[in-house]
């Protein structure tokens, strides 16, 4: 412990990492830089500088990380049409990244020799925040308090915050049972009723979206544009990536759009059940498989999706800034040149409809070709005879074999 003189810890501000902030300072004796994160969590990330101040701390970083999460993170993810076990749409595990990214950076920035966070020894986190240390920093100390105390209690924590005058929010009347994580993607939900599979969630856990059931009883149309796989625009209004997401939020929310309740397995070995609100994700997802419909080569089209599944888990399981993750995500950015053009979706009770698909300069779609119609010679539909015979032809033997 004598070897670390500056530590930068990952600070939401809240009751568990100022405990961790504290522990840090009298454990290791050395000094704490505190980095808070706006990736578009909702709350104010501000009041964190008061009560890093508070415990001593003089090198405070409070970063408005938005515009870079959406635009080298999230989007990029949604180029690959990204599920971990054909559901989750990974909220959580990619904004680790970049949190572990300006984390060492500050600590290069401050002569910090070890970083340090707030994940359990159960989950997932730990391990997607110390592959981004090391594969970004390979000597740096990293340092989980909560696989080194005893703090390992509500009651032991609370007594810990008390001895050393740690202020404690008394929210006994409004504080939600479950445990929350919210970033511009997604917000999610573990524990209390939820440990039980069964169990339904209450209504009012919700905070991000209505039920369908309440949603209005009149669709939204809405029209996004893309260039090279991205929205650069809804209904011919320019936004940026972190505005996209926002927009998309709110209305995905307003027509009960986004809601996800499942058991997954974590990389730690467990099964774990969690609620999760996409709802920008959720039109983002649907929106760019119907563009890429009509502008991406069936043989591209099927190769991506049979990588997906394995570049969803080198998310989920922390490898963002891995090679075989980096090399991946260039062979879709290379197939993404030709996904221009609009999508018109439909967004009613819940539901995401694609009604609508065009790209002027790169789609695919021939109505030639494809009509019902006299297609004046463009199709020789008698050419199909032989294809089928010949793709037949190992069927027909082995067929002959069993008679």
């Amino acid at each position: 412990m004598s070897d670390i003189n500056k530590v930068v810890l990952a600070y939401s501000g809240g009751l568990d990492t100022s405990i961790i902030l504290k522990w840090l300072q009298d454990e290791y004796q050395c000094e704490v830089v505190t980095f808070t994160a706006d990736i578009g969590q909702g709350e104010e990330v501000e009041p964190a500088r008061a009560k890093a101040e508070a415990l001593g701390i003089k090198e405070i970083y409070i970063d408005d990380l938005r515009e870079e999460y959406a635009q080298d993170f999230v989007f990029p993810m949604f180029r690959a049409n990204a599920i971990y076990e054909g559901e989750y749409l990974l909220g959580t595990s990619i904004a680790r990244p970049l949190i572990s990214k300006r984390q060492i950076e500050i600590a290069n920035e401050t002569g910090a020799d070890a970083v340090s966070h707030g994940a359990t020894g159960k989950g997932n986190d730990q391990i997607r925040f110390e592959l981004g240390y090391y594969g970004l920093k390979p000597d740096v100390h990293v340092i989980a308090p909560w696989r080194e105390w005893d703090l390992n209690s509500r009651e032991k924590l609370l007594a810990y915050a008390e001895q050393h005058g740690i202020a404690v929010e008394n929210k006994k009347g409004n504080k939600s049972p479950y445990s929350m994580d919210a970033n511009l993607l997604h917000i999610s939900y573990e524990g209390g009723i939820l440990e039980d599979p069964w169990a339904e969630p209450e209504e009012d856990m919700w905070r991000w979206s209505v039920s369908p059931e309440q949603a209005p009883d009149v669709a939204t149309y809405i029209e996004l544009t893309y260039l090279h796989g991205d929205i650069i625009a809804i209904d011919n209004l320019a936004m940026s990536p972190a505005r996209v997401m926002e927009y998309l939020n709110k209305l995905g929310g307003d027509n009960g759009i986004g809601r996800l309740d499942i058991v997954e397995n974590r990389y730690v070995g467990m099964k774990s059940r969690g609620c999760y609100e996409t709802p920008a994700g959720t039109i983002m997802l649907k929106g760019h498989r119907a563009i890429e419909s009509i502008t991406l080569d069936r043989e591209v089209a099927h190769l991506k999706d049979e990588l997906m599944p394995r570049y969803a888990k080198l998310i989920y399981n922390g490898y963002w800034w891995a090679p075989e993750r980096q090399m991946m995500q260039e062979m879709i950015d290379a197939s993404q040149i030709t996904v221009n053009g609009k999508v018109r979706l439909k967004l009613y009770k819940g539901n995401v409809i694609v009604v609508g698909r065009e790209s002027n300069s790169d789609s695919l779609f021939d109505a030639n070709i494809a009509t019902f119609e006299d297609d004046e010679g463009a199709y020789n539909q008698a050419d199909a005879e032989g294809f089928i015979k010949l793709n037949a032809l190992r069927l027909r033997i082995a067929g002959k074999k069993k008679q």
